[in-house]
């Protein structure tokens, strides 16, 4: 029914304001119209770097702000100049054809204004229902009862957009990528089922991303799980700061948006099976640490450990690296996570854990590790079977992981 209302009313006030100001400034109008329509998107990409040097940080900013200017500067232009063409058509009238002309072109003029005025409605119906389709696509599959009334307005809006079949107008109009509404359906579906994060986090395009310290902070902050625990609006959760301080690292967001954006219905799907089509490598993933295959590295490398002193092997695992985990990326990076740094031929075990970084290289469940472990350069062997991964080398312990589920 709100579309109808909105509909109705752009027709009575356009038709109106044609007949008043006549076939040539309506119809340079409707031009007006549908060239910004047209160019907003394309000329409004184009611009976002403008508008980012000049200070608009925010995504949401960035991505609404520069089509609409682009929409009013073409539209201002030509109704700029159906102003000019009316007003020299208007003095030659006036002043050079006669009473009788002036008044049958009078006539004519506000008569066809009237019928493009009619034009001009049906040209801004389609773009605000194009805008409520783009927007309440978002909105919709984010809603919560806690949403603020601009929200909820937004949402009966594309409601009734779907309802009355206006949507397929608006979509058939629609030039926005696919990308967009990828990006949507998948920030609805982690919405609506929060445990969906914990497998969003081993997306192996993301994992990179994970491990910053603005992700780490957000991840680790209870107020923030608090709000996602009770169904905080959309608007509450951007406005946190900490996911404003995110929104708001223009190369933060650059490098969020190269690592998911070519990746988005492979993660749609990773996030429904567990299971992605584009990253295939074994290695890549997390992995918890699995003290008994750790120890089970060490008898292998020491067959003759006594049961005692493998038992304070075990002992000290079990309370040292209860956190330990490792971390590999697309990116052939790899980050080994308060993880035990032992030298096997170092006696009774050192209480040190630490956590270190470095590349991988190899394929098909072998692979070379390269990390620094206090200021040196150490190479270490890593191999995959089945859900378990061995990593061993040089004078240390050898580790054991498996694949985080």
């Amino acid at each position: 029914m709100t579309i109808w209302i909105i509909a109705v009313l752009l027709l009575a006030s356009l038709v109106g304001l044609g007949l008043r100001q006549g076939a040539i400034r309506v119809g340079f109008s409707l031009i007006g119209i549908l060239l910004g329509g047209l160019l907003a998107g394309p000329i409004g990409h184009l611009l976002k770097p403008v508008f980012s040097a000049i200070g608009v940080k925010n995504p949401v900013m960035l991505w609404l702000v520069p089509p609409v200017v682009v929409f009013v500067i073409v539209l201002t232009l030509a109704k700029v100049a159906g102003l000019f063409v009316h007003k020299k058509v208007e003095v030659f009238y006036k002043y050079k054809a006669g009473d009788l002309r002036l008044a049958l072109w009078e006539r004519l003029n506000q008569r066809l204004g009237l019928c493009l005025g009619s034009l001009n409605a049906i040209a801004y119906t389609v773009l605000v229902a194009q805008a409520i389709y783009m927007i309440s696509y978002w909105t919709v599959q984010a809603s919560t009862a806690n949403d603020p009334r601009s929200v909820r307005i937004m949402n009966r809006l594309g409601k009734d957009l779907q309802s009355t079949g206006m949507s397929k107008v608006a979509h058939s109009v629609d030039h926005t990528s696919t990308e967009y509404y990828d990006a949507a359906d998948i920030a609805g579906l982690l919405y609506q089922t929060p445990l969906l994060e914990a497998r969003l986090s081993r997306y192996p395009a993301i994992l990179g991303l994970a491990e910053r310290q603005e992700f780490q902070d957000l991840a680790n902050d209870t107020e923030f799980a608090q709000m996602r625990e009770r169904g905080a609006s959309i608007a509450e959760i951007v406005n946190y700061p900490k996911v404003q301080a995110i929104l708001n690292n223009p190369e933060l967001l650059k490098t969020i948006e190269n690592s998911i954006e070519p990746n988005l219905k492979d993660m749609r799907a990773f996030l429904e099976t567990g299971e992605s089509q584009t990253f295939s490598e074994k290695i890549l993933g997390r992995w918890v640490f699995d003290v008994n295959g750790a120890i089970g590295l060490l008898r292998r490398e020491k067959p003759n450990t006594s049961s005692r002193e493998m038992a304070l092997w075990k002992n000290w695992l079990v309370t040292t690296a209860a956190k330990a985990a490792m971390v590999a990326t697309p990116e052939h990076q790899i980050f080994l996570k308060n993880i035990p740094i032992v030298k096997t031929g170092s006696g009774a075990p050192t209480p040190k854990v630490g956590s270190i970084q470095g590349e991988w290289q190899g394929e098909d469940g072998k692979y070379n590790l390269t990390v620094s472990i206090d200021g040196n350069s150490e190479k270490f062997n890593a191999e995959i079977h089945g859900s378990r991964l061995a990593v061993t080398g040089g004078d240390f312990m050898g580790l054991a992981f498996n694949r985080e589920e």
